[in-house]
């Protein structure tokens, strides 16, 4: 596939490995190109237009493959270079290889749902003047090594017919998992999720720290040696002789004043906030005789002589009981 460009300017190596960011490759020394080409522009021309003929190849509605799918997703993208035919001084492109990791749900041969995340093969494509000789083959392999993966490692979303013959050709991958959904997973690909799990970043960072470590570290703190079975004491009545001790009771009854001798002068009452005033001693009996006594000496309450006036024919106790005191000139009538 040709461009209007220098494509062996653009693209120094036979296999170029292009990110989401579609930064041009560092150049060649010696190698000089105008100040006004826009590099990273002719590498979003070179993904359009393969993108354009992988879905025209595949008989697909629209193209899977374009310079802004790229950026917004963290695909890798392994484009070959033709080195031998220089069509008119600018170079030429064989095809390339889309890969990407993404999160699936697969069934197992026990149709059983796991949740991976895969290495994918979302799109492979080889131009078709040039099939058959040996390209595809060298594009993939170098993936797989870039990727550090195996051929039953990968899973391929909507495989073509020619890219199953393909792998079962060259990597004997010919027995299939069934999936719901549109990617396919080859018989071995649940061999390596069984794995040990490799040591974490930060564990090894810290055995290492630990390593070159060299400060001793504090002594250990020794534990008093246990007692042996035979110098624990029975239980007896000899052990209970402290609960024989008056045990003083809990706050707040601990803070009751105890009663003792009283004092001459009592404290003075406190009306202050948290101080409850205390009751004086109470008043002696006084007997009945000298309640009575002290009744009669009592002089009579006005309301009591009203009561006398208006009710001559009072009881005799009534009588007896006023007798005693002076009369007015209105009574004695």
């Amino acid at each position: 596939m040709e461009f209007p460009f220098d494509v062996d300017a653009l693209l120094p190596e036979r296999i170029t490995v292009l990110d989401q960011h579609l930064r041009p490759p560092a150049r060649r020394p010696g190698t000089t190109t105008p100040a006004r080409v826009d590099l990273q522009q002719q590498i979003m021309t070179i993904v359009d237009e393969l993108g354009k003929a992988s879905a025209k190849a595949q008989h697909l509605p629209a193209p899977i493959t374009s310079a802004s799918r790229m950026q917004s997703n963290r695909h890798v993208m392994y484009v070959l270079k033709d080195t031998s035919a220089r069509p008119a001084g600018k170079g030429a492109i064989i095809g390339f290889l889309k890969v990407g990791y993404k999160k699936l749900f697969v069934l197992d041969d026990r149709e059983a749902h796991n949740e991976v995340e895969p290495l994918c093969i979302l799109d492979f494509y080889i131009h078709e003047s040039l099939q058959r000789h040996g390209h595809g083959r060298e594009l993939f392999q170098y993936m797989l090594q870039k990727e550090r993966v195996e051929p039953h490692q990968l899973a391929i979303d909507r495989p073509s017919q020619k890219l199953l013959k393909f792998l079962n050709k060259h990597y004997n991958l010919e027995t299939t998992v069934p999936q719901v959904n549109n990617f396919v997973i080859f018989e071995g690909f649940f061999a390596h999720q069984h794995r040990p799990p490799a040591p974490s970043m930060r564990a090894t960072r810290h055995s290492r720290a630990a390593v070159l470590d060299a400060s001793p570290a504090a002594p250990a703190r020794k534990l008093p040696p246990k007692r042996a079975e035979g110098d624990i004491k029975p239980y007896s009545s000899s052990d209970r002789e402290f609960l024989k001790v008056a045990m003083e009771p809990p706050w707040p009854l601990n803070r009751a004043p105890r009663r003792a001798t009283p004092p001459v002068h009592p404290p003075p009452r406190s009306s202050s906030l948290g101080n409850s005033p205390e009751r004086g001693p109470l008043r002696p009996f006084v007997p009945e005789q000298e309640l009575l006594r002290s009744l009669r000496l009592c002089p009579p309450h006005p309301t009591a002589r009203l009561l006398m006036a208006t009710d001559p024919g009072g009881s005799p106790a009534q009588r007896r009981r006023t007798s005693s005191l002076p009369r007015s000139d209105d009574s004695r009538y």
